[in-house]
């Protein structure tokens, strides 16, 4: 391998991660404490980089991948290890504001120990061989179960507060927080990939240093772009988000028994249909909490119905009767813009109406206004 190549590459990565690990820890927030949260994970965030920037300066400053190989093998697995944690720790605190415990930290870093440990004595004292390659082969698999067991960790939060975004509100607050799962997929095959390079030869090794460029410039981006919702989806999370507990201490025994009777829901039916014929369902940012005081109803209840009568969320069903509305006043108001339209139906933003129409219909706003002017079938774009 050209050294140039491998120094080429570090040069590239190392400046960057050193600005990411930096900006993460000191970049200034808005002075507001519900921004604490936010940044407590940035700054885990930045301690990940700064390791990692670490770990590139050890390879860019001393060589140690062509004076002791296997050394460089333990210093990227035990790094890797701990990183792991980091990231996790920092996507996880953002959903779930109490997951960092000092009996969690104790636990992680005890086992990021261990790991390091028998890595250790795999590569610095048991001598090349077979014995070594087995080794090694369980140290690998360890180190892509754990990170395995961290996504598990994250995706249970995140898919838990979609779903509940999703119950509870008619704006697609989900779609903020979907950063989280792409780049939470990304860093499983990113981590894996990296992981695998250690043990290759040496003239792959630029190949893991620069496929960390567009990994971290998109963390990056999308941590600033989080920072202009993050408020809105905070006050959503601490406004909706209770543990099953709280939701059943809702109703009282009686009223859940009241409210399984057939009058009962027939009586509900009755007052959402003229709810409906009021073309309530387009007053922009609604709530299920709004809906149930509303209808005098409980919003545990008003969900539970909602899901078993219409097979769908809150917010999808939210979502059809808009998308049904702004069908007819596309027709009724052929002169309106898709921006007033949208407005009209009490969507977020025209991007968003436009989006949710293409998904359910199949083709544009403007294409199905189009056909439906000149009073022709509609074909998939």
């Amino acid at each position: 391998m050209q050294p140039s190549i491998y120094s080429y590459s570090l040069c590239i990565a190392l400046p960057l991660m050193l600005f990411f690990g930096l900006y993460f820890l000191f970049a200034k927030t808005p002075e507001k404490v519900i921004f604490e949260n936010y940044l407590r994970s940035r700054r885990i965030m930045g301690v990940a980089m700064l390791l990692l920037a670490a770990n590139y300066s050890v390879h860019f400053f001393f060589e140690i991948r062509f004076v002791d190989v296997n050394a460089a093998i333990l210093m990227n697995l035990s790094t890797y290890f701990l990183c792991y944690w980091l990231f996790s720790s920092a996507l996880t605190t953002l959903l779930d504001r109490f997951y960092i415990t000092r009996r969690r930290l104790r636990t992680h870093l005890g086992l990021w120990l261990l790991f390091s440990i028998f890595s250790g004595l795999i590569l610095l004292l048991l001598p090349d061989g077979a014995m070594q390659k087995i080794g090694l082969v369980v140290m690998a698999a360890w180190l892509i179960g754990y990170g395995l067991f961290l996504v598990r960790r994250l995706l249970l939060p995140y898919y838990k507060a979609v779903r509940i975004f999703n119950d509870t509100h008619s704006d697609d607050i989900g779609s903020y927080i979907q950063w989280m799962s792409v780049f939470t997929w990304w860093a499983v095959i990113f981590g894996i990939s990296c992981g695998l390079l250690t043990f290759l030869p040496d003239e792959w090794v630029f190949v893991w240093i620069l496929s960390s460029v567009p990994f971290y410039i998109y963390l990056y981006h999308c941590y600033q772009n989080y920072l202009l919702f993050y408020e809105q989806v905070e006050s959503v999370m601490e406004s909706e988000i209770t543990s099953e507990e709280e939701i059943l201490c809702d109703t009282k025994p009686e009223e859940r028994q009241e409210q399984e009777s057939p009058s009962y829901h027939a009586e509900i039916a009755e007052k959402i249909k003229e709810w409906i014929d009021k073309d309530g369902y387009v007053r922009p940012g609604l709530t299920i909490k709004e809906l149930s005081d509303t209808l005098h109803t409980n919003r545990t209840y008003l969900s539970e119905y909602i899901r078993t009568t219409y097979g769908m969320s809150f917010r999808d069903w939210i979502s059809g009767l808009r998308m049904e509305y702004a069908k007819r006043e596309m027709v009724r108001h052929p002169d309106w813009t898709l921006d007033e339209i949208s407005k009209a139906s009490g969507f977020l933003s025209t991007s968003h109406f436009m989006k949710n129409f293409k998904e359910k219909e199949g083709h544009s706003p403007a294409k199905w206004r189009k056909s439906k002017a000149e009073n022709t079938p509609v074909g998939q774009d």
